[in-house]
């Protein structure tokens, strides 16, 4: 009988030390942008940074529970598991409070509370925020002039949803509303809050969804199946839908009220006017006031948004910007793209990457790129990935590739022949499959009844159907029947 003997020789691993990093980075915007730059410095292997510092209005998104999050779609970049798990709260001091100024002279920005925070490095990124609508002031019979900001007290039960923060200070207010719940906006997000509202207990009657008019060329969702279910869901579940409407009066033009008692609005047709309990405002997403003052008032070239170069310069070499405040400078001639148009997550990660190159000692130090590339903007290859629960209880999950114009998220119904589709929406079952003309997976939707693990079906973009298992061939042939399975 023979024996391996199998001999542990241990040894003591000598670690080399984390080249210290002291310059005073300081990131304004908790977005998934932010996060991700913050989440590649963090966990730099061989740099350690001394002076990280987030600037959010309600500080460490991880602070608020998923009860309170559930009200806004998500892009699935970070759960509070990932949260959890990332060693943000232990390297990144959190300022909680709001930015309203910058002086590029001494190098801090001002919080709303007066305080002062210094930097070397400023990062903004703070993304665009729904604003609290203005009543146009004039009868509801009659035509609205442009948007005007609304520069008053906000009603204590008007809440304008932005960050997990907002839907916190909501929920309440929502749970023990016994009047009208009115949901105002024209995008995912109002159907995600009708679904929270419901769940919440609030009668379907109860909840009116006021639609603004949508842009030209913006769906309100990508699949026209899965409009028409979600449709036919609010339906089902008695929500009063008003389409085409601008909010025209509070309380009858009372000016600056403390509480919202009614709301009237011009529509196509007859004026509307509604008893309200609470109002939730997802209207008019644009750049934060206060932002854009701060910009303004600091002298950085702002047109509509924060004008950058490809390298997230501004004009400013120690305040850099990313996401969808900003967008690029003229002379790109390329002003179809921007950030908005890319997955947050990994331009947060570019962005760390060209601040890693000024600090790393383990990087030459790079070329000077040629007039050619340097008027190209960058272009990304993660997806866009919007989920959430719908109106019916069904889960929604769409990703599709980054794209310049917004029509081209629209899902094509021509080329049946290159996508591949299995359920339907009534039974809550479906999904889409869509096959570019690589062959390889460039747009997925899936309609849910049963809760599905998202990150499986993340890991199918950009894959060649080869890959999984001669997926087209087999569809073809009839043998794909549940793509769930």
């Amino acid at each position: 009988m023979s024996y391996t003997v199998i001999l542990l020789i241990s040894r003591k691993l000598t670690m080399e030390p984390k080249v210290a990093v002291n310059a005073r980075i300081v990131v304004v915007g908790a977005s998934d942008t932010g996060l991700s730059f913050l989440e590649v410095l963090c966990l730099c292997p061989h740099l350690k940074f001394n002076n990280l510092t987030l600037v959010s209005t309600g500080g460490f998104p991880g602070d608020c529970s998923d009860q309170g999050t559930r009200f806004l779609s998500t892009s699935h970049a970070y759960s509070s598991r990932d949260l959890a798990q990332l060693p943000l709260r232990s390297c990144v001091t959190v300022v909680t409070g709001k930015m309203v100024g910058i002086n590029r002279k001494s190098k801090h920005v001002c919080v709303c509370d007066g305080r002062r925070v210094p930097y070397d490095h400023l990062v903004l990124c703070t993304g665009l925020q729904y604003q609290v609508p203005r009543p146009s002031g004039v009868d509801p019979s009659q035509p609205v002039p442009g948007r005007r900001r609304y520069a008053g007290p906000v009603p204590s039960n008007l809440f304008t949803l932005n960050e997990p923060w907002d839907c916190r200070k909501a929920h309440p207010r929502c749970f023990f509303c016994a009047d009208n719940a009115i949901v105002y906006g024209n995008s995912i997000d109002v159907y995600t809050t009708v679904e929270a509202l419901l769940s919440l207990g609030v009668q379907g009657r109860r909840i009116h969804l006021v639609l603004t008019p949508s842009e030209a060329g913006v769906p309100g969702f990508s699949d026209p199946e899965v409009e028409k279910a979600v449709a036919a869901a609010t339906e089902k579940a008695e929500v009063r839908v008003h389409r085409n409407c601008l909010l025209a009066q509070m309380n009858d033009g009372e000016e600056e009220p403390d509480l919202l008692t009614s709301v009237a609005f011009t529509t196509d047709a007859e004026p509307l006017r509604l008893q309200c309990g609470v109002f939730i405002n997802l209207s008019n997403k644009g750049v934060d006031y206060d932002a854009f003052r701060s910009i303004i008032d600091s002298f950085l070239v702002f047109d509509s948004r924060l004008v950058i170069s490809a390298a997230f310069c501004t004009s400013d070499t120690a305040i850099c910007g990313a996401g969808p405040l900003t967008k690029f400078s003229l002379c790109y001639h390329a002003d179809e793209w921007s950030h908005a148009s890319f997955n947050s997550k990994e331009v947060g990660q570019d962005l760390a990457a060209m601040l890693l190159s000024l600090y790393d000692p383990t990087q030459e130090p790079a070329d000077e790129p040629s007039l050619e590339t340097d008027l190209l903007v960058p272009l990304y290859k993660h997806a866009k990935v919007q989920g959430g629960k719908l109106p019916g209880g069904y889960h929604y999950l769409h990703v599709t590739k980054p794209c310049a114009s917004i029509t081209c998220l629209l899902v094509p119904v021509k080329s049946q022949d290159r996508s591949i589709v299995t359920g339907r929406v009534e039974t809550g079952n479906y999904f889409r499959l869509h096959l570019d003309s690589y062959e390889l997976v460039g747009t997925l939707t899936c309609f849910s009844l049963k809760p599905f693990p998202f990150n499986n079906y993340l890991s199918l973009y950009g894959k060649h159907q080869q890959l999984l298992g001669q997926l087209s061939t087999r569809y073809q042939q009839d043998l794909i029947r549940d793509l769930y399975r």
